[in-house]
């Protein structure tokens, strides 16, 4: 059947997935001159109904190609009118069993779980209906909204490629991509630490309290003394460094790989330093393993502001409504006293020594291995 008897209607009670139609001409141009599409997608700017309607004809002519790509309009299951929320699309790679995934939505349609039943639809869809063994997304670095939808219809994050996608505006960014396979669950795998589950940490020392770094803090970050021989020159932002620093922070917790939170004062909420549990290769697991990291800037040194870091990120690390961890380690160098001292203070233990263990400034010398088990 040609276009649009061809598309097949699709829905789960909360979301529906229609054809498109001439009247979402108007709402396609809304959506396309939105800030958010325009910072996080490729779409032609300017966009006016003009460019609208040839992206009306693109949809019309790949669903009446064979192979060709899937476009479906998302609106609310419960609108008798069906109006217009946001477009996806399936991509399929000829005779590979591999597609690709592609969104967006009108601001109006945001924050009402559309696009997450959107994404489950289109992939039972193409696992069920078209035999498909393998589903891909990407999205361009920094988009934490998209993979929020992802991560909820049981994508898991594969990697990020840097510096591989140009914007209209001339800027080389990363870009970040995941899968989904056939038989997987549609729903999230992996935690994702968000700065809410903070609020559970309170620190045992007056006038510290956790919080979510924020992207205006970093106009209060300083330098750092001995900062190349202990810790990695990624791993303490400064002023200039903090937007990509809070970038690659918030990306390792929607993975499932960090939990971390700003040390400020109670009264100013300046920052004072930060406290992170990570872990390097997968997420974090019940019962399992976390490396800890923490620095103070140096107008806060002698505040006890590491001292309440550790001791309230400890706590959060071994609670049964925390992460639920068996152990924590930690290294340092040996002959960073106040570090060393921290953690013996929380209870930590050296389990292990290198005589010359590689410092981050690509020095060699003494280091301290240390655990704690909860």
């Amino acid at each position: 059947m040609p276009f649009p008897e061809c598309v097949p209607e699709l829905t789960d009670g909360v979301t529906r997935l229609r054809a498109h139609r001439q009247g979402d001409a108007q709402r396609i141009v809304e959506q396309s001159t939105d800030p958010d599409s325009l910072r996080w997608t490729t779409v032609p700017a300017p966009y006016g109904l003009i460019q609208a309607q040839d992206f009306l004809t693109e949809i019309e002519a790949g669903w009446n190609a064979a192979g060709g790509v899937r476009y479906w309009a998302i609106c609310a299951a419960a609108d008798p009118h069906e109006l217009y929320q946001g477009t996806i699309d399936l991509r399929p790679r000829s005779g590979s069993g591999l597609a690709a995934v592609g969104y967006g939505l009108h601001p109006e349609g945001r924050g009402r779980h559309l696009m997450s039943g959107a994404l489950r639809l289109v992939g039972r869809y193409w696992f069920e209906q078209c035999g498909g063994a393998r589903l891909t997304w990407t999205a361009i670095g920094g988009n934490l909204g998209s993979w929020a939808v992802a991560r909820s219809a049981g994508f898991t994050f594969d990697v990020v490629v840097p510096s591989c996608t140009a914007l209209r505006t001339g800027e080389i960014v990363d870009e970040w991509q995941g899968s989904r396979d056939a038989g997987t669950p549609a729903h999230a795998r992996t935690p994702w630490h968000r700065a809410p589950a903070a609020a559970s940490v309170r620190a045992a020392h007056a006038g510290i309290r956790f919080r979510d770094w924020r992207p205006e803090d970093g106009q209060f970050l300083e330098e750092h003394d001995h900062r190349a021989h202990w810790l990695p020159s990624r791993g303490i932002p400064t002023p200039d460094s903090f937007s990509a620093w809070l970038s690659r922070r918030r990306l390792y917790e929607a993975r499932g790989m960090a939990c971390g939170w700003c040390l400020a004062d109670a009264e100013t909420d300046r920052p004072l330093g930060d406290v992170c549990l990570f872990a390097n290769d997968s997420p974090f697991a019940a019962g399992g393993v976390a490396e800890l990291g923490y620095w103070v800037s140096p107008s806060a040194r002698g505040r006890a502001v590491a001292r309440a870091g550790v001791e309230g990120a400890m706590a959060f690390a071994f609670a049964a409504d925390g992460l639920g961890l068996r152990r924590v380690i930690a290294e340092t160098a040996a002959d960073n006293v106040a570090s060393n001292r921290v953690l013996e203070v929380a209870g930590f233990t050296i389990w292990g020594r290198e005589a010359e263990a590689v410092a981050p400034d690509g020095s060699f010398g003494p280091a301290h291995h240390w655990e704690r088990i909860g």
